[in-house]
């Protein structure tokens, strides 16, 4: 699996080394690759197909950056609402015979996966916060069948304030 982490780490990109992410962002890379390749889709449903797909990954990325379980948990069912979107297109894009069968498959099938992978990192994040097992810190744990999951743990590190001084 391609890697989209950088040499510029900090604990708000922790979402780079979520699967669910980067699934995210390898169906945005297709759904590009689908829009780019047929000139006969107007630009403005190629810019709606093209941008939903991309409200996915962005969302999943907003919620965890937001470093708060409701509002992760809030921006993942977004990021619901945006692929129920992409699909809709692309099942649009099939239905005037612009996108290949085989393109379509590998559309669904990815689509899927991200689906399932972030429909399990929900009801995960829901459990935490229902049992109050999280307070202010995000931390990722490897689960047994390689995805991450975020744990919510308790952090030593205070907050981050706004800071009231003037830099140069």
């Amino acid at each position: 699996m391609e890697t989209f982490e950088t040499e510029l780490k900090n604990k708000n990109r922790g979402y780079l080394k979520l699967i669910v992410w980067q699934k995210a962002m390898q169906l945005f890379e297709l759904t590009r690759r689908i829009v780019s390749a047929d000139p006969r889709i107007d630009f403005k449903l190629r810019a709606q197909f093209a941008d939903a797909a991309q409200s996915i990954c962005s969302n999943i990325a907003e919620g965890y950056a937001r470093r708060s379980i409701k509002e992760h948990i809030q921006f993942l069912y977004i990021a619901l609402g945006s692929a129920a979107e992409v699909f809709t297109r692309a099942i649009g894009v099939q239905s005037i015979a612009h996108i290949t069968t085989a393109r379509f498959d590998e559309f669904n099938r990815l689509h899927y996966q991200v689906g399932n992978r972030r429909l399990r990192l929900i009801e995960r994040l829901e459990e935490k916060r229902d049992r109050e097992e999280w307070t202010t810190r995000i931390a990722e744990t490897e689960e047994k069948d390689g995805d991450l999951l975020i744990s919510l743990q308790h952090s030593l590190t205070p907050a981050l304030q706004p800071s009231s001084r003037v830099h140069a």
